[in-house]
């Protein structure tokens, strides 16, 4: 009998230090846990500082990409050298993929649908270029170049589309 009086006694001992060892496990997990989520909100803070102008920047390249892409842009920046409908075909695609392939590495900083709707604005653009050589293949270069921005005065180009999303886009980082 004493000796289940002293294990109980023993246990009445050692059961408040094994309660206040619960509490204080469960205390430092979460104050450790609090703690490494403030770090790293700390360390996504300075990282969003530092990203959110170079993705800025790849934002006005993009635009800066879209808008010379433009037909109405481009028809009038290049101009054709020959009356050949076929050589002035291949100089404004060739121009449209040189200002890509110049652009590329801004995918890295936009979203990839943004990525895939200018892709799909240059390739439209491009679409339309073959089109209008097909459609002008007996007249001149000049006649294609009138054709197509007769076409493009009244309708929204593939790159106005692409540009009001990047537009829409970049409003939402702020």
């Amino acid at each position: 009998m004493e000796e289940a009086t002293q294990i109980i006694s023993y246990v009445a001992y050692l059961l408040p230090a094994i309660v206040v060892g619960i509490i204080a496990y469960y205390f430092f997990k979460g104050h450790t846990s609090n703690e490494e989520g403030r770090r790293r909100y700390l360390i996504q803070k300075e990282a969003q500082n530092k990203i959110l102008p170079i993705r800025l920047q790849a934002y006005e390249r993009m635009t800066l990409f879209l808008e010379r892409i433009d037909p109405n842009k481009l028809l009038i920046r290049v101009k054709p050298f020959a009356d050949e409908v076929e050589k002035y075909e291949t100089l404004l695609i060739k121009n449209i993929e040189q200002e890509f392939e110049h652009n590329l590495t801004q995918q890295i900083y936009v979203t990839s649908e943004c990525w895939n709707l200018i892709n799909a604005a240059k390739n439209a653009t491009i679409h339309v270029i073959r089109q209008a050589a097909m459609h002008e293949k007996d007249n001149t270069a000049d006649h294609m170049r009138e054709w197509l921005l007769r076409n493009f005065m009244e309708e929204v180009t593939p790159s106005q589309k692409a540009l009001a999303y990047v537009k829409k886009e970049v409003s939402e980082l702020f």
